[in-house]
């Protein structure tokens, strides 16, 4: 007996999963999960909503199904064992009160207020992502606790500067002019990004280095895609954009961006179902 233990704690050892299933990692998942939809959905109503105020009356309609999800997403917080948080509870629901409210007037709204208005609320969802990842780490498995920190504390942040640069970037190719001001936004924007891209791939190579039985061999060329995505979107805006707008296409800027929030999404997603299968642990 004394033999088949110890071998059962070396193998868990080796394949880095927790001998015990811990319920609270598999909350946690769930409720980070809800919150990096809800961090999608409202940059989508944001950058649909600009669309719409721009003059595009075709955007009204998913404006409204956008607002849906930032609501559905809201609601998958609210049923988590996770919102019994007095500290979470208090900074989901005061997020909650005004995404209702702004979504209510945002159509109505002047087009810079209300892309200020949901820029706002978006850094007050990721302040709260990083209260979740600290305040809830102490119940996660070392992967958990990792991987997690590294989702909600670069990736999704990551997520908003380049929807920042996205909408910002495009709206200067459209009209072929970028003020002194706008340079030195869009610029301190791509140091931003450079830094978190830089913490991505060290973090990530970290936690593959130790919990590499926890994901599958697809993850190392997502982040290489990440990388390479991103190192181009820097340098398409600081040597051509802030340097001569009229040189790049708006609809080609908004897709490469589009496409690198879709990279982030599906590593993001990598890392959740990672914590989700160490949950379950061996026993």
């Amino acid at each position: 007996m004394k033999i088949f233990l110890l071998a059962l704690l070396m193998l868990v050892n080796l394949n880095a999963k927790s001998l015990f299933s811990n319920d609270s990692q598999k909350e946690s998942s769930m409720y980070i999960g809800a919150l990096k939809n809800l961090v999608i959905s409202t940059q989508k109503t944001r950058g649909l909503t600009n669309s719409y105020l721009s003059g595009n009356s075709m955007a009204l309609l998913l404006v409204h199904e956008t607002q849906k999800d930032m609501k559905d997403a809201i609601g998958d917080m609210e049923s988590s064992s996770l919102a019994s948080d007095p500290v979470i509870n208090s900074r989901a629901t005061s997020i909650s009160q005004e995404l209702t409210k702004l979504n209510r007037k945002a159509v109505k709204m002047e087009r810079v207020k209300a892309f200020e208005a949901y820029t706002g609320q978006i850094e007050q969802i990721l302040m709260l992502a990083q209260t979740v990842s600290r305040r809830n780490s102490k119940d996660l498995n070392p992967l958990g606790q990792e991987a997690s920190k590294l989702m909600m504390e670069v990736i999704l942040p990551m997520t908003e500067f380049v929807g920042r640069m996205r909408g910002m970037g495009s709206g200067i190719a459209a009209k072929n002019i970028i003020s002194t001001d706008q340079t030195l936004k869009i610029m301190t924007l791509t140091t931003e990004l450079q830094g978190l891209d830089k913490h991505l791939q060290k973090g990530m190579q970290a936690i593959l280095e130790k919990y590499a039985d926890g994901y599958n061999g697809n993850v190392t060329t997502t982040m290489k895609s990440v990388q390479t995505a991103t190192e181009k979107y820097i340098a398409l805006t600081r040597n051509t954009l802030v340097k001569d707008p009229s040189a790049v296409d708006p609809t080609d800027y908004f897709d490469e961006g589009t496409d690198i929030i879709t990279l982030l999404v599906k590593l993001f997603d990598t890392n959740n179902r990672a914590i989700i299968d160490d949950s379950k642990g061996w026993i």
